[in-house]
């Protein structure tokens, strides 16, 4: 095994996957209002902790990762790997006195911004560079560590006096990743790759004290996430494997993340495996104007509620970490320009004139004029009286040549690259309509109940259903 930079090519494939890769890493890092006093941001680090096992042991937290894919190598192939992670560094404000020396304080105004205690995240990465061949078997072992420290940096006033210090305290973090392979009885080579992640720290809460998540994490692997490049060959996808591979593919363990490939659109040889849920080949949208760490939120919204901040507020921000800052900056200097393009984009255009394509059909000669067969008002969608060109409950579609409303059986086919990751598990299940619902971009959903659950009766007395689209459905035969 060796443990070396990547190859130019190699790099060059895993940094289009990095552009992924660091939303993962700082996903709710930092959340609106920006502020460390704002109570959302009092309990960080969400995604991907791996805790020191003596203390993980009793709690709902992980010590370890476990990644498991599937790919069809080259010969004399080589597997190129990247952990990555946030190291939490622990910050405290201190005040210059008098005598010289310094005192903790809770907070050090400065001209344009307040400094407040606040742990902030680093980035670390292991990476390694290992043959195919070296992974068959045992495997390989690649333990990392990073021992505690401490570091200060001077605060400076506007006429470049010194008025204080920061102090940055590490605790020690250690770990290792384990990598194996394995050979599937198949016609042809396909290995079935396993990927751990585990946290090693020896560090076991002080006797008699029964120490809180605080404590731990300045010792845990924050936001962990692996990329994985083949240097020749390709992995497959687990979300759309191939007819043949399906049942492989379902025999894979993945535990406290998820493999999707990554990398252009198209390619199959990087895959990043993140604690948070994606699909294939994920990007950021084209219109996002930069990091806001919040990634369930809308980056408009989000922009025009961050400009609207009070200074006194912006100022705590910007003392709260760079991030923060840089966030603050972004919005107070968007120009027009750049915030209407966060007002939305088109992706894709379908037409709804003449024939229609694929499964539902167009009826636009039976005096329908869209493509799923519903008659569309004159009234705009956003006066109130285009209300009543519509009923859910009346409402029928057509889908492979049947027409479906209330009372419909359908068999449920997620659609992979647009359905919510919990819709997956409901694919090969049969449901009844309960409604047919519009959007106002034009879109048509179907409001079901899913058969056999035995909460759809208070799902129906709440409205509170599952939504699929016309093409994620296969009409059945109604019961009589």
């Amino acid at each position: 095994m060796s443990v070396t930079t990547f190859a130019p090519e190699t790099e060059a494939r895993l940094a289009v996957a990095r552009q992924v890769a660091d939303a993962v890493l700082f996903e709710g890092y930092v959340l609106y209002p920006y502020r460390a006093s704002a109570a959302k941001n009092r309990l960080r680090w969400q995604f991907g902790v791996l805790v020191p096992p003596a203390w993980g042991a009793d709690r709902e937290e992980h010590e370890f990762q476990h990644t498991e894919c599937l790919m069809e190598p080259k010969a004399d192939a080589t597997l190129a790997v990247e952990l990555r992670f946030l190291r939490a560094r622990r910050r405290t404000v201190q005040q210059a006195r008098p005598d010289g020396g310094f005192e903790t304080v809770a907070e050090l105004r400065l001209g344009d911004r307040t400094l407040v205690p606040w742990d902030e995240g680093t980035e670390e990465r292991v990476e390694a560079v290992v043959p195919v061949e070296e992974l068959l078997g045992e495997g390989v072992r690649v333990p990392f560590d990073r021992p505690a420290g401490e570091d200060t940096e001077p605060v400076l006033d506007e006429s470049g006096r010194v008025v204080g210090r920061m102090v940055r305290r590490y605790e020690e973090t250690s770990g290792v990743l384990r990598l194996s392979a394995s050979e599937l009885d198949r016609p042809y080579r396909v290995l079935r790759l396993t990927a751990i992640v585990e946290n090693t720290s020896t560090w076991t809460p002080p006797d008699g004290t029964a120490a809180d998540r605080d404590a731990a994490l300045p010792r845990s692997l924050v936001a962990t996430h692996l990329l994985m490049g083949l240097g020749a060959g390709s992995f497959l996808s687990m979300t759309d494997p191939p007819e043949w591979a399906k049942g492989a593919v379902a025999s894979c363990r993945n535990l406290h993340t998820w493999p999707v490939l990554a990398g252009e659109p198209g390619r199959a040889d990087v895959v990043l495996s993140s604690p948070i849920i994606l699909e294939d080949h994920p990007a950021i949208a084209p219109e996002s104007p930069g990091a806001l760490y919040d990634a369930t939120e809308i980056d408009e919204i989000l922009a025009l509620r961050t400009a609207a901040l009070t200074d006194e507020e912006k100022r705590e921000a910007r003392g709260t970490d760079d991030r923060a800052a840089a966030v603050i900056d972004l919005a107070d200097t968007m120009p027009p320009e750049v915030l209407e393009r966060l007002h939305g984009a088109v992706r894709s255009l379908r037409e709804v004139t003449g024939t229609g394509t694929g499964t539902v059909s167009a009826l636009a000669a039976d005096g329908f004029p869209d493509e799923f067969g519903v008659p569309r008002p004159d009234t705009p969608w956003w006066d109130p009286a285009s209300d009543a060109g519509f009923d859910p409950g009346q409402d029928r579609i057509v889908v492979d040549g049947r027409s479906l409303g209330a009372g419909s059986r359908v068999l449920l086919r997620p659609g992979l690259r647009r359905t919510d990751a919990q819709d997956l598990f409901l694919a090969g299940r049969t449901a009844k309509v309960e409604a047919v619902l519009h959007d106002v971009d034009g879109g048509v959903h179907l409001a079901v109940t899913v058969e056999d659950d035995p909460g759809a009766d208070i799902r129906r007395e709440q409205g509170r259903f599952l939504y699929f689209q016309p093409d994620e459905v296969e009409p059945l035969e109604d019961e009589a």
